[in-house]
Order: structure tokens, then C-alpha cells, then sequence
């Protein structure tokens, strides 16, 4: 119980901060801005698929236990 509210926080925290990368890249003037913050949502994107991926996997006792 405390790992998956611990895992959904966490999730949640990296979902903002994706969606502070988005705001960065959307006001950026110059091109390592740009790129700063589309990495940083992409990197949010695959944490969040990650921790989703963890969380089935534990659900269902496969091989990533």
C-alpha cells in the first residue's frame, strides 16, 4: 500500500515537471531551451510508462518483480 501512494506522488511530481519542460520549451528564444524542456517532458513521459509498467508487472507477478 505505502509503495503504490509513494509511486503515485512521485508520478505525479515527474508529470510537473514534464509539464514545466513544456511551458520551457514553449517560451524558449533560443534553441537549448527548446530542447532542454522537450527532453524534459520526454523524460517524464517514460518515467511516468515506467512506474505504470512496475505497477502491473508487481500486480501480476511478472518477470520485473
Amino acid at each position: 500500500m505505502e509503495d503504490d501512494l509513494s509511486g503515485f506522488i512521485v508520478g505525479v511530481m515527474v508529470a510537473l515537471l514534464g509539464l514545466v519542460g513544456l511551458v520551457m520549451a514553449s517560451g524558449a528564444y533560443d534553441n537549448a531551451i527548446f530542447i532542454f524542456g522537450l527532453s524534459l517532458a520526454g523524460f517524464a513521459v517514460l518515467f511516468d510508462i515506467g512506474l505504470i509498467r512496475r505497477h502491473f508487472d508487481r500486480r501480476s507477478g511478472g518477470p520485473h518483480v
